[in-house]
């Protein structure tokens, strides 16, 4: 913990105005980027960090993005990075996500004309990083797309980039810039995006360069500090609040692409005062297919359960995360040792970790956890095989129900927070038509209060194409809680045929799509309404007084 001279107007001003960079950044990507995957659906996070790699500020975006950012950050450091750098990164075994999530990480210094307090000797000092992390709708591999079902090593899944230095002491590396390009399929979309993060944290170094002008550089350097004392504080008093214990659970995924033989996820999670630790030991050894995550994305996970759990209200930053330690043993499912295939580690393993890891902890805070979700990004890649276009997609499905409301209908669960991709967008954009797009009726889990409702959508390709599915639910439905009924399974048709929940295949032109999402689980028993409406209308029951 770190003494802090600031004041507590002061602070919360700060505050506010680190956050607003971080959501500045957003915005500029979003509004400059060319993919519809980041313009429309907004599949992309930013997030501002101190010096030493501790996240100050984030915007309100992508959890699974957020909560491994910092270990790009980390990556960077060990670098020697100088004012004037960005680096460029998609490795999972170097700070990354999976390939297709591509991260800039941009050196930001105290400029002498905006230092403030007199100090004229702090431009080349490194005060922070503004960092960007965006989908590409493709980064090369063995589809259209970068997200084929059937990949058993990493370098099927596309372009895979350690931290290196797109820009060089505020100069372009054109070779870096060509390299990248060289290696996609769409150059041109590829091209647009990139400049669109560059943009981003353009933004993020000319917004913190207001603020030292205004504040003076060692009071927001303070504010640095001070904020994430404020959430750490804020952190340990609501874990203190659980009750201590050890608490278990296990999950499975289905199948990892290349079986469908069940994965297990086993987590053990020890609340002990103001700590929380989670341990994955006990968990499946990583995988042949596509299935496995990277550290990370476990710890990403994790952050977010605990986020869920404690106050919403609390200022996410790197005090979040300072009471919580994750372990997964090397080499297996969690923690996969190169040259393992993730890219389907990081979408749909990820959910699953944050359901088993809400399931330990609601026997600590049962009133806290919902039933569960669709637990699943129902991932939609569909490319065209001469790489002129690639469409990608999460769907998505049913919320688990809530002690006192039912669960929400249609929307994105866990580890993701993206738009759906509207319908004149995806016609105007791609060869591809939507012949339907609607809930599914009865898909959530009956119960005291339903479970949300799945969705459907029904696309015709109208251009030869390769269409990959990486999809969860399809066999083991999302549970409901105290009493509440599970939610509906998922279910993948092409040309009204079922198919696998992990597939590939080539299609020709006027082959129809359809992905059914699942439902979210029930909460409560699902006659207890009917039978209170009885009772205040006079019927009798069977209930005995």
């Amino acid at each position: 913990m770190t003494d802090t001279t600031i004041d507590p107007v002061t602070l919360e001003v700060l505050r506010n105005q680190l956050e607003s960079i971080a959501e500045e950044m957003g915005q500029t990507l979003i509004r400059g980027a060319y993919s519809p995957n980041i313009k429309e659906r907004r599949d992309c996070s930013t997030a501002l960090f101190d010096a030493g790699g501790r996240m100050i500020a984030q915007a309100e975006h992508i959890p699974v993005h957020l909560g491994a950012m910092p270990a790009a950050v980390d990556a960077v450091r060990d670098l020697d990075p100088q004012p004037g750098d960005v680096f460029v990164l998609n490795d999972p075994f170097t700070g990354g996500t999976h390939l297709p999530d591509v991260t800039m990480v941009s050196t930001l210094s105290a400029a002498p004309s905006s230092a403030g307090d007199g100090d004229e000797e702090t431009d080349d000092e490194i005060v922070g990083y503004a960092v960007s992390r965006a989908h590409h709708a493709d980064v090369g591999g063995m589809t259209p797309g970068s997200m084929p079902a059937g990949a058993q090593e990493i370098y099927q899944e596309g372009l895979r980039l350690p931290p290196t230095r797109l820009v060089e002491g505020g100069e372009l590396r054109e070779d870096v810039h060509s390299l990248i390009l060289a290696n996609v399929r769409n150059p041109r979309e590829r091209r647009a995006d990139l400049r669109a993060q560059l943009a981003a944290n353009e933004r993020a170094a000319e917004r913190l360069e207001s603020l030292f002008a205004e504040h003076g550089r060692e009071t927001v350097l303070e504010a640095f500090d001070a904020v994430i004392d404020y959430s750490h504080d804020r952190i340990v008093d609501e874990i203190a609040e659980l009750p201590d214990g050890t608490y278990e659970a296990t999950d499975v995924l289905e199948g990892d692409g290349v079986t469908d033989e069940d994965v297990e996820i086993a987590v053990t999670v020890t609340v002990d005062g103001e700590t929380i630790d989670v341990d994955f030991s006990g968990t499946d050894d990583q995988l042949a297919g596509n299935l496995n995550a990277p550290v990370a994305v476990a710890k990403s996970a994790v952050y977010f359960v605990v986020r869920c759990v404690t106050d919403p209200e609390i200022p996410p930053n790197h005090g979040c995360y300072e009471p919580v330690s994750v372990h997964a043993p090397e080499g297996t499912l969690l923690n996969p040792e190169p040259p393992a295939a993730v890219v389907g580690g990081n979408v749909e393993t990820s959910q699953r970790v944050t359901d088993v890891v809400f399931t330990a902890l609601a026997k600590a805070a049962p009133d806290r956890v919902p039933a569960q979700g669709q637990g699943t990004m129902n991932n939609l890649t569909i490319g065209a095989r001469d790489g002129s276009f690639t469409y990608y997609e999460t769907i998505g499905g049913g919320f688990g129900a809530r002690a006192g409301r039912d669960g929400m209908d249609g929307v994105q669960v866990g580890m993701t927070n993206t738009l759906n991709t509207p319908v004149e967008s995806i016609e105007t954009e791609y060869p591809l038509r939507v012949n339907r797009y609607a809930l599914r009726e009865n898909s959530g889990g009956r119960g005291r209060y339903r479970g949300g409702l799945g969705l459907e959508r029904t696309v015709t390709v109208e251009k030869d194409a390769t269409v990959s599915l990486l999809t969860e639910r399809r066999r083991h439905a999302p549970k409901g809680v105290a009493g509440g009924e599970d939610g509906a399974t998922g279910e993948n048709l092409i040309d009204g045929e079922s198919v696998p929940a992990k597939t590939t295949v080539d299609v020709e032109a006027g082959t129809t799509v359809t992905v059914r999402t699942p439902g979210g689980g029930g909460h409560g028993d699902p006659d207890e309404d009917a039978l209170e409406d009885d009772q205040r209308a006079g019927k009798r029951t069977d209930v005995e007084d």
